[in-house]
């Protein structure tokens, strides 16, 4: 279990499109909630959705079958993995979490701050 379903910011029925309006309404940097995957793939089972800097970052968060364990966007060497989707929320309400813009090819870093509640 990812540690997800008894969390205030895990958003269970939420699609991105209904995420990413929530955050744009939030509109504060750090906003960010978790939500199921779009594609039904259990080596990618949810989402980080985080707003910062008047944008919505949608950052996959990977299932690691070896290792049975969570990490964040593409798999690079190196990378932090983590036991549960909870840590990886509470590792990165300490620390920053680096946010790339794919198409601008920019990188921005925020901590997660603000649980976005979609009603």
């Amino acid at each position: 279990d990812a540690g997800v379903h008894s969390k205030a910011w895990y958003a269970a029925t939420c699609d991105r499109k209904m995420a990413e309006d929530a955050l744009y309404r939030s509109n504060q940097d750090g906003s960010f909630l978790i939500r199921k995957s779009s594609g039904q793939d259990s080596r990618q089972p949810y989402t980080l959705v985080v707003f910062y800097n008047r944008r919505v970052y949608n950052v996959p968060i990977r299932f690691i079958e070896s290792t049975r364990q969570y990490a964040l966007g593409r798999e690079k060497s190196g990378e932090e993995r983590f036991d549960s989707v909870a840590e990886i929320v509470e590792n990165h309400q300490r620390t920053s979490l680096v946010l790339i813009d794919s198409q601008n090819n920019t990188k921005d870093s925020t901590k997660l701050k603000h649980i976005v509640r979609v009603s």
